[in-house]
């Protein structure tokens, strides 16, 4: 078998093709020095041609399938630690290929690309010309060296059948509380989506409070420091791409991103001037190392992040942006039934995205409405005593806008309505009802919330805390506060959500599991454990 690539003169170094290969040649190097207690450093660039050493450390991924088409990234970093990757101020010429098989050997698109400086030489292709609902493998090349192949696949043609769609759910990846095993167990049984909700980095200082510590090379002196410039956000994210679990869970399924706090500063305030420069340097990195579109690239401290996927006429996924609009929090531990709470002004989503959103939202052209949201959308007071004590940071602290969706999903009963959500570091599996105010109320729908890859350090089943929210809000069906992620498979007739446990992340042992089924019709709505 020939490889698709056509190789004019020199030799091409390739980086492991295997489908399943849990680290790639870069990941392996990155790995060892790691293990070394060394850092993972490059020699100078050829001017003209491509990187002298693997450009190729911090991965490759594909996002956002459409039938025909797909988001294909990567990032040009010899030196990922560096805020500049190691490659100064030069651009490069990157070739890119789409094909039928692993092997690389039917190629069906190829093109060429600029990794340009100005965007920290990452790259971002949107293949057109593709079939719907295919699986397709690709490919790139800079200079001398070839990236790992990875696997994609497309969303079905406008309206097609769709019998069933894999997809997994995560989000809050804190690198320093711990090792990334969720995601090795993810990329064991590669998915058709994933869809993370959040949090991908943190803004904290890298320094020996980091669970990693022992195992990290010496990094620059500017990971002893909060995340603040474009630079400083770029070497973030090298540091956490750099995961080789990450880069495999990447490798292998399309990805369907959205950001939340973390990304720029823990709650920030969207309507504060002083974050603006800080929310442009954060958002600018976020796009420049994520699988997205030119029409998500951040225009100063602003980007369009909400945007619509379809998958035939299983599931419509609403991805939003619950930060970047939304009125100013209200002070922290609010407690009981405030007048702020409800108004009809503040907002969460601003008035153009729900405006958006409510539009198609139960339109009926899909058997599954999905909200890809990011904090926790249903009601979930904290004190059964006390009266109400509420987060000051999620939907219910926006209540009117809360009820405008669940209005509206009530009003059309068009379908299923599944609300998936990252952010508490805790798994949370709610029926959503028409009126909170009233625990007998109709269930118009349902909401996972799944736990934390890393944040939060191990976790664990239970604490005292939420045993008490277990008996403040008879629709909380299920909930605990282990690490891990969700595993969904979706039918016309059924949704299944797996919960997949881990039992440690700080130590690199440990265990993963499925803790628990759950399921939900969509016309008849309402979580059962299985």
């Amino acid at each position: 078998m020939t490889s698709g690539w056509e190789i004019e003169s020199g030799s091409v170094i390739r980086s492991g093709l295997g489908r399943r290969r849990l680290l790639t040649a870069a990941g392996l190097a990155v790995t060892a020095a790691f293990a070394a207690g060394r850092p993972h450093r490059a020699s100078a660039t050829v001017a003209g041609s491509g990187p002298a050493a693997d450009p190729f450390t911090v991965g490759i991924a594909s996002g956002d399938p459409l039938p025909t088409r797909v988001v294909l990234w990567t990032r040009l970093a010899p030196s990922p630690f560096e805020a500049d990757g190691g490659l100064g101020p030069v651009g490069f010429p990157v070739q890119w290929a789409v094909a039928l098989d692993p092997g690389m050997a039917r190629v069906v698109r190829r093109g060429s690309t600029l990794a340009h400086p100005e965007y920290a030489h990452s790259v971002h292709v949107d293949v057109d010309g593709l079939e719907p609902d295919r699986e397709y493998w690709y490919q790139f090349r800079a200079g001398g060296h070839l990236s790992p192949v990875g696997r994609t696949r497309t969303a079905p043609a406008p309206g097609a059948r769709l019998d069933h769609l894999h997809l997994v759910v995560a989000s809050c990846q804190s690198l320093g509380a711990g090792w990334y095993h969720a995601w090795k167990d993810a990329a064991s049984d590669p998915a058709d989506l994933v869809y993370f909700a959040g949090d991908y980095i943190y803004e904290y200082a890298t320094d020996a409070t980091s669970v990693r510590w022992p195992y990290l090379p010496p990094l620059p002196d500017d990971y002893s420091r909060q995340t603040d410039t474009l630079g400083r956000f770029r070497q973030q994210y090298g540091l956490y791409k750099s995961d080789p679990d990450l880069q495999e869970a990447h490798r292998l399924s399309p990805w369907m991103v959205t950001w939340d706090d973390h990304e720029v500063t823990n709650d920030y305030d969207a309507e504060d001037p002083a974050l603006f420069q800080l929310r442009a340097n954060a958002y600018r990195a976020f796009w420049e190392h994520m699988p997205l579109r030119p029409p998500q690239r951040p225009d100063g401290h602003g980007a369009r992040m909400y945007r619509r996927l379809d998958y035939g006429d299983l599931v419509r996924f609403h991805v939003l942006d619950t930060r970047q609009y939304k009125t100013d929090q209200l002070p922290g531990s609010t407690v009981g039934d405030t007048a702020e709470r409800r108004d009809p002004s503040r907002q969460i989503l601003g008035a153009a995205q729900e405006a958006w959103l409510l539009d198609t939202l139960g339109s009926g052209e899909v058997t599954w409405d999905v909200l890809a949201n990011t904090v926790l959308f249903s009601r979930l007071d904290s004190d059964d005593t006390a009266g109400e004590r509420f987060s000051t940071g999620q939907w219910d602290a926006y209540q009117a806008a809360q009820q405008r969706v669940i209005d509206t999903v009530a009003a059309k009963e068009a379908g299923g309505f599944v609300v998936l959500t990252g952010d508490i570091h805790r798994n949370y599996h709610l029926n959503v009802l028409q009126d909170f105010e009233d625990p007998e109320s109709r269930v118009v729908g349902v909401e996972f919330a799944g736990s934390s890859i890393s944040s939060g350090r191990d976790g664990g089943e239970t604490d005292a805390g939420l045993e008490v929210r277990k008996r403040a809000n008879a629709h909380l069906v299920r909930a605990d506060l282990r690490r891990g992620y969700l595993r969904c498979r979706i039918t016309p007739d059924l949704w299944t959500t797996q919960v997949r446990a881990i039992d440690r992340i700080s130590t690199l042992d440990h265990r993963a599991w499925t803790s628990a089924t759950l399921v939900t019709e969509p016309l008849r709505p309402g979580l059962q454990v299985a």
